[in-house]
């Protein structure tokens, strides 16, 4: 198929982008991509592939952009319930580490997600997904987290990779047995850090060798936060899940800075997500590594907060930035790259052209996948998206609406309707 027409062809080409590099589109005018057995097979100008390809079969871009997929590297896709409750209330000011401590919070939608069957798990996430999709979202990491026991652990793992198997949108899995103190061990902190470590981890490898032996194995992720992990408890969890062949992730600074953004890059995390309270010192080790720093800014917008990750220190140290969602049920059910690349151009002044690098090519490093997605290049995935602007820019500067006009997943074509897709 030849994709041809398109008023601005962003390829995102040339890897991961750092520091002042961040939003480097390569962008070619009527541009046009060729696409073969899901795979990108040329890139350039419309004239030049019509030329090149006279007898392809054609699909006219409509003088619209065409841009990579999205790629959501931070989510909490699957839950049981809802949070509404909790909600009201910390919009009448109680703070979200106090509703944690008092049971509620991540504890709140563990209580639910317990209860829930596998059937009603992904009855519940399906249509996340779809939301996902339809906004552009070809590829999105998803954490397990909400279980807090082994057994339930687990079962969102199954779960998660029914969804994989059965969703065009591709998913990449992280353990997040390290989400929060299990209520069983309310009192008793390092007892659980002690059973992630010595139960959850060995039993994990040892289940993903049998489940879904032909996948590499997921991240293993932890909140390094106050009233959850300690940094010294994040080091034990993160150490030994890097000895079993796990890729690491973090969560750090959120809510205070406790030292888990140069943790991660010491380890050599994968990335390192949310960064709001990060020291100077911890970017700098960020910068120094391989460690993408991933923003959350639906984040602390569902919290109304008013800080944001730093994003222009993270670039004039050299790090590079990514953006995520953090879909979640309590602080960010969003499901549109699109809103999370709005805020970021306002609450961490990005320019658009930044946004969408970090949101692209960015976002996809910090799955360890920018050698098959995130841009559009020979040998790719073809997971691209044609908006329905002619002018990039659009994207950031609109935000509330949908700009998608069709998803192209490996080469397949579906086009957006409102609320759900389907096969063009």
């Amino acid at each position: 198929m030849l994709i041809h027409s398109a008023s601005q062809l962003l390829t995102l080409k040339g890897g991961p982008q750092r520091g002042a590099a961040l939003g480097t589109l390569g962008l070619i005018e009527n541009g046009a991509v060729v696409v073969r057995d899901e795979k990108i097979v040329a890139v350039g100008t419309t004239a030049e592939l019509k030329n090149a390809y006279p007898d392809e079969p054609t699909l006219d871009a409509g003088h619209c952009v065409l841009m990579p997929g999205f790629v959501d590297p931070h989510t909490h896709l699957i839950w049981a319930g809802d949070r509404a409750d909790e909600f009201e209330m910390k919009m009448s000011g109680v703070p979200y580490l106090d509703i944690l401590a008092a049971g509620g919070g991540i504890i709140s939608t563990v209580r639910a997600t317990r209860k829930a069957s596998m059937e009603t798990l992904i009855a519940q996430t399906r249509p996340r997904l779809l939301r996902m999709f339809s906004h552009g979202t070809t590829t999105a990491e998803a954490k397990t987290g909400y279980g807090l026991q082994t057994s339930t652990e687990l079962r969102l793992l199954k779960a998660l990779l029914a969804l994989d198997d059965e969703s065009p949108l591709d998913l990449a899995i992280t353990f997040l047995g390290a989400h929060a103190i299990a209520p069983e061990y309310k009192d008793n902190p390092q007892g659980y850090t002690d059973e992630v470590v010595n139960t959850m981890l060995p039993m994990l490898k040892e289940w993903w060798e049998t489940h879904a032996p032909r996948l590499p194995l997921p991240f293993v992720d932890v909140f390094c936060e106050h009233k959850a992990f300690t940094l010294e408890q994040s080091r034990q969890i993160l150490t030994k899940a890097g000895s079993l062949g796990f890729p690491l992730k973090i969560h750090a600074d959120e809510f205070e800075n406790l030292g888990g953004a140069s943790l991660a890059a010491e380890l050599g995390a994968a990335s390192a997500d949310h960064l709001v309270r990060t020291s100077d010192a911890d970017i700098q080790a960020l910068a120094k590594s391989d460690t993408v720093a991933v923003a959350l800014p639906c984040t602390p917008f569902g919290l109304a907060e008013r800080d944001y990750t730093p994003a222009n220190k993270i670039l004039a140290a050299g790090g590079m930035l990514a953006l995520a969602t953090d879909c979640n049920p309590g602080t960010s059910w969003n499901e549109s790259m699109q809103f999370a690349i709005a805020l970021a151009c306002r609450y961490m002044r990005l320019t658009p052209a930044q946004a969408i690098a970090a949101a692209t090519i960015n976002s996809a490093h910090a799955i360890r996948r920018s050698d098959l997605i995130g841009s559009i290049e020979v040998g790719k995935q073809a997971d691209m998206l044609i908006l329905s602007v002619q002018d990039y820019r659009q994207v950031g500067y609109r935000y509330g609406t949908n700009l998608v006009k069709q998803v192209i997943k490996r080469g397949q074509v579906y086009s957006v309707d409102v609320g759900y897709y389907r096969t063009a």
